[in-house]
């Protein structure tokens, strides 16, 4: 198999050398050029045809957030952006995933030798990722009429989940059921991407508290890194429980642990969704709530950027219907309103 071109771009002449160090480790990656600026990128890629793009947000000329925003209108290509792990960085970071970058990796800082540990791992993915110029979707105003029969909705997510979730909570209405989400994030953007997701859809959301009891209208996700998020039944109601255990399916918060907690909590009074991703977190804590009399749906392959964690969970049997993005919130929403012959 032909190794993956990758074209760096990056200001800093230490940082390119870095990255350039860290990707031709693996020898399924060649690095076919280097820029320090939009400009020099612009020109880079016409000539080099690049399979990934590494791009820094703050750079001379033209900011890595505009010059993404015309790749991906006039050439989409994959992208996985390189950020500092700062609140400027993560917002910014945020907005370029939200434009159509696949994916995000931190930059060491100081000594730190391991800050580049999933970069080879995440420009692969992206070599096989889906980019599309990114088209909002016609407004849908949230169904004031909505009423929930399920006690909770959970959501999980990976690679493409920013612009997913996006997508499905400004479908969600005021009254939506109580909504947690597991989504693979670093720890310091989790808080940026709630607040984010809080100003933009009518739900209030937020970074999920231990202890929370889950109400009608609100939305939690997971903060980063530091703990899985998992549902626990408390008297007659359910609450966020944060449990700094070890990873689960590789990962920490893990949407399988969020997914398992919900089926032994809620059983049928719940609906599950697996979003785009890489890997197969999800896949048998779906199956657990689908097994548990959950309704259950999966992202389908031609929406996803990703198309891992829902194939994972498709193939085992978790995955009561398949559904385009465009449609998945309309969907979660007839399936919380147990109208099942609606939710195709």
């Amino acid at each position: 198999m032909a190794p993956i071109r990758v074209l760096i771009v990056d200001d800093s002449p230490t940082m390119r050398a870095l990255l350039r160090h860290h990707l031709t480790s693996d020898p399924d990656i060649r690095v076919v050029g280097e820029a320090a600026d939009p400009l020099d990128a612009r020109e880079a890629i016409k000539n080099l045809d690049p399979h990934v793009v590494t791009l820094d947000v703050e750079m001379p000329n033209m900011n890595g957030l505009e010059f993404l925003a015309r790749l991906m209108r006039l050439r989409p290509t994959p992208v996985v952006m390189v950020s500092t792990l700062t609140q400027k960085g993560a917002d910014a970071t945020l907005a370029a995933l939200e434009l159509g970058a696949v994916d995000c990796v931190g930059k060491p800082t100081g000594n730190e030798a391991g800050g580049f540990a999933s970069l080879i791992e995440k420009v692969k993915v992206a070599a096989g990722a889906r980019v599309k110029p990114v088209e909002r979707p016609v407004s849908v105003a949230p169904d004031a009429g909505f009423s929930s029969a399920v006690e909770v909705v959970a959501l999980g997510a990976s690679t493409g989940g920013v612009e997913a979730l996006l997508t499905i909570l400004q479908t969600f209405p005021a009254n939506c059921p109580p909504t947690v989400i597991t989504q693979h994030m670093p720890a310091s953007f989790t808080t940026s991407f709630a607040a984010r997701l809080d100003r933009t859809c009518t739900p209030k959301v937020a970074e999920a508290r231990d202890a929370e009891p889950l109400r009608q209208g609100h939305v939690y996700l997971a903060p980063g890194g530091t703990a899985h998020l998992k549902v626990m039944r408390a008297g007659a109601g359910l609450v966020c429980r944060l449990d700094a255990s070890d990873l689960v399916s590789g990962h920490r918060p893990s949407v399988d642990a969020l997914f398992s907690s919900v089926a032994r909590s809620a059983g049928a009074s719940a609906v599950g969704a697996i979003l785009t991703g890489m890997g197969r977190d999800g896949a048998a804590g779906l199956l657990e709530m689908s097994r548990a009399g959950a309704r259950t749906l999966g992202q389908d392959e031609a929406s996803s950027t990703v198309y891992g964690m829902p194939r994972a969970a498709s193939e085992a049997g978790a995955v009561q219907i398949q559904v385009p993005l465009e449609r998945m919130g309309a969907a979660i929403l007839r399936a919380a309103s147990r109208r099942a012959s609606e939710i195709a």
